[in-house]
């Protein structure tokens, strides 16, 4: 039990640590840092006495070019956050098929655009036949999870699992307590963030948002908080089975999937059509989910498609519109803030910049950029 329970304060402080990467200006991370040691240890007695309770988020709309309606969690609940994505996420990650992307390791939205054109070459040939490619989306997808079905696949899915080895060739049932890691996760899935949160922003700031977008707007006991690491998680477990079921039952070899977003693509346009009917079904009956009505793309694969901010077509891909105007904005405020600095550079603002410009730079390096590359320099140089 000593021993268990010191596990287990090591594994909080590794949370500690991987959650205030990229968060350490935030407020609430800033109070928990200022003594940190002992807001773990505190933290610790609460969850081995069982005595732990989620704190209040921040509701806010995040201004991008689709607004979104984001909860941030108290940092000590980030931390817990981590706990349990530390502990299940490689208990999960052997059942998830090759072509789900989001939230894993080397598994981000370039692998997704790199998988999407080897299925694009694969099924025709390297584009010497002809195929059709389906891409579906579901309507308002975190708002519509329901979360007893959720708990239920997370639990069955860690009995299932207990028993498989990790790669140190030691159980996952022995590299932490499995009824507290079920109790963590029970409290994460039922704790409605609506009732006692702190909102920033005023009315006007949810005028444009969608109700299938907003969790005041869902329905009983559905929906998972946008900005949670353990929401991300959790919408590839939701959705592995469907996974599978579109693998191995419809029998699909050209498949993949980031959250919501998915493609099909197959030599027959009928039989395309014959899966996104079988898919409404078993979205509906199974899951509780609605495919979106206005996100339905069926096209020649030789068009092209957009898939996660590329548009990607026969041996060649583009960045989409939006993304082009983002990186514009992002070197437009940099030439602003360098005409106004009368003064040399300190290293700090030097190396912040320079990691800016490399960071887009290599991004855009994976397209066909070379003109938009030399827009952005001139930019930089000349405004």
């Amino acid at each position: 039990m000593i021993c268990e329970d010191y596990k287990l304060l090591t594994d909080l402080f590794r949370a500690y640590f991987d959650a205030r990467k990229h968060k350490r200006n935030t407020f609430s991370q800033l109070n928990f840092e200022l003594d940190f040691e002992k807001n773990l240890v505190e933290l610790y007695h609460e969850i081995i006495e069982n005595r732990y309770e989620i704190g209040r988020s921040m509701c806010f709309i995040s201004n991008g070019k689709v607004k979104r309606e984001v909860f941030a969690a108290n940092f000590r609940d980030r931390v817990v956050h981590h706990l349990i994505y530390n502990y299940i996420s490689p208990m999960f990650e052997r059942s998830f098929i090759e072509d789900c992307y989001s939230c894993r390791v080397g598994y981000g939205t370039r692998k997704g655009i790199e998988r999407l054109e080897h299925h694009m070459r694969s099924c025709t040939d390297n584009y010497r036949k002809p195929a059709y490619i389906l891409k579906l989306d579901i309507q308002g997808y975190f708002m519509s999870i329901n979360r007893s079905i959720l708990y239920e696949k997370v639990e069955k899915g860690m009995i299932k699992y207990a028993g498989r080895k990790n790669k140190d060739g030691i159980a996952y049932c022995d590299t932490f307590n499995m009824d507290r890691a079920l109790s963590l996760i029970e409290k994460i899935i039922f704790n409605d963030p609506i009732t006692n949160c702190f909102i920033r922003g005023g009315k006007k700031d949810w005028e444009d948002i969608p109700l299938s977008k907003s969790l005041f707007h869902s329905a009983y006991c559905c929906g998972l908080p946008i900005g949670n690491l353990t929401s991300q998680l959790f919408s590839n477990i939701y959705l592995n089975d469907f996974d599978h079921y579109v693998k191995k039952d419809l029998g699909v070899k050209h498949y993949g999937r980031y959250v919501d977003d998915f493609f099909i693509i197959h030599p027959d346009k009928q039989i395309l059509l014959y899966c996104m009917a079988r898919i409404k079904i078993y979205l509906k009956q199974s899951l509780g989910l609605v495919l979106h009505p206005k996100k339905i793309y069926l096209q020649e694969v030789r068009k092209g498609v957009v898939f996660l901010g590329a548009v990607e077509k026969p041996y060649r891909k583009y960045i989409t519109r939006n993304a082009r105007h983002n990186i514009f904005e992002t070197f437009g405020r940099i030439s602003k803030y360098l005409s106004g600095v009368n003064r040399p550079l300190t290293k700090e603002e030097f190396c912040q910049i320079q990691s800016v410009v490399n960071s887009y730079f290599g991004y855009l390096s994976h397209y066909k950029t070379f003109h938009l590359k030399q827009k952005l320099i001139r930019h930089c140089l000349y405004h």
